[in-house]
């Protein structure tokens, strides 16, 4: 048995945030976790609207979203702005003292630019480090720290960064002090064999099953870099890590769970 205090890492999935009602009940079942936690959130399709109002494109590769200067300020404005703060709200008012943050903020987070070979992604970052002694010491102050997905590099230039690694990130460097449970909570009941059937949830992956799902088809788009985090992350010392649907996040036996 471990000696080290459980840690919960959350994150929620863009398809909830795009749904007040479902966000609603997810942040109620967040708020209502005992112990230290960290929610980490998406973005959904309020990004993409804002930039189609404004007559700019939003390009997708892989289930990443490719990030040029105008669409950089909209999801920074979105992201770290108005779905952060409407979070930290609610959560305040549902008695969990929740506190936005990015990146940047406290220097916790640190990234760099992504190369432009193979594919140029724009001003994405790829997370380098994490400041666990300092994001500890928010946890142990009593807060719940509530990341938006927006980092910065050592030069101070804002990047956007997958939710889903930033999620994976925070984990894996509070596993060396807590017992870190990783959630990945979304709109489907876990990773499904048939997209069709809520009720055909693969119970358990692991690197090999992966490479198969992946091969077949069955895992596409959005669906390989949540489960590259996953696996990274249950291989560099996070205890659990599940997917699973949002109105699921206390039921533990539920959805999939990753296997090194």
């Amino acid at each position: 048995m471990s000696s080290k205090q459980i840690l919960q890492v959350v994150k929620i999935g863009g398809n909830v945030i795009d749904n007040p009602n479902a966000l609603a009940d997810f942040l109620k079942n967040f708020a209502s976790v005992g112990g230290p936690k960290i929610l980490v959130h998406g973005g959904g399709k309020i990004a993409t609207q804002m930039a189609a109002s404004m007559g700019i494109e939003s390009q997708m590769i892989e289930g990443r979203r490719v990030t040029d200067e105008e669409s950089l300020r909209i999801v920074t404005m979105v992201y770290a702005g108005w779905i952060n703060k409407s979070i930290v709200a609610d959560l305040q008012a549902l008695s969990c003292n929740a506190l936005g943050l990015t990146g940047p903020d406290g220097g916790i987070v640190f990234s760099k630019k992504r190369a432009v070979q193979p594919i140029d992604y724009g001003f994405v970052g790829d997370i380098i480090h994490v400041n666990s002694s300092s994001l500890s010491g928010l946890l142990t102050s009593g807060f719940s720290p509530v990341f938006a997905p927006i980092t910065a590099d050592a030069s101070g230039q804002l990047l956007n960064t997958n939710a889903d690694t930033m999620a994976q990130a925070l984990a894996i460097a509070l596993s060396s002090v807590y017992d870190v449970t990783l959630t990945y909570c979304f709109e489907k009941n876990g990773v499904l064999l048939d997209p069709a059937d809520d009720d055909s949830v693969i119970s358990s992956i692991n690197p090999a099953s992966f490479q198969d799902l992946k091969e077949k088809g069955i895992v596409s788009a959005g669906m390989i870099p949540k489960l590259e985090n996953a696996l990274k992350a249950i291989s560099a010392g996070v205890s659990v890590v599940r997917l699973c649907h949002a109105d699921n996040l206390q039921k533990n036996n539920i959805g999939t769970k990753i296997s090194a």
